[in-house]
């Protein structure tokens, strides 16, 4: 029997997340990308506690597109991390495909001085 869409990325999801896990030195950058909207959120699983998190749906991000809302995010993850004094990262794609809108969420990111 085939696996739903869900299915699939929730099984990927729990194979990443076997490896990768964020400590408060480098915490994990998780993303969620809904149809709509893109979230990051910066997590320290050691803790239990979300360091920094930013949305789409924010008031300061103002996007036409969905690439270009995934780009201020990725910019606005970033410098809230090195705000908190965090450089490096473990990205979690969260079992969605390095492809789109996740991947121009981690180039900005990158280019806004994360490093992972």
């Amino acid at each position: 029997m085939a696996l739903s869409k869900l299915q699939r990325r929730l099984r990927i999801k729990r194979r990443i997340r076997k490896i990768i896990s964020g400590t408060p030195t480098k915490p994990r950058l998780s993303v969620y990308r809904s149809n709509k909207e893109i979230y990051a959120q910066l997590i320290d699983d050691v803790n239990g506690v979300t360091i920094a998190s930013v949305s789409s749906r924010d008031k300061n991000i103002k996007a036409t597109t969905k690439v270009e809302a995934s780009t201020e995010v990725g910019k606005s993850i970033a410098e809230k991390a090195l705000k908190a004094g965090v450089d490096t990262v473990a990205f979690d794609r969260n079992g969605y495909l390095y492809h789109g809108r996740v991947k121009v969420l981690a180039d900005a990111a990158r280019e806004s001085g994360l490093k992972f």
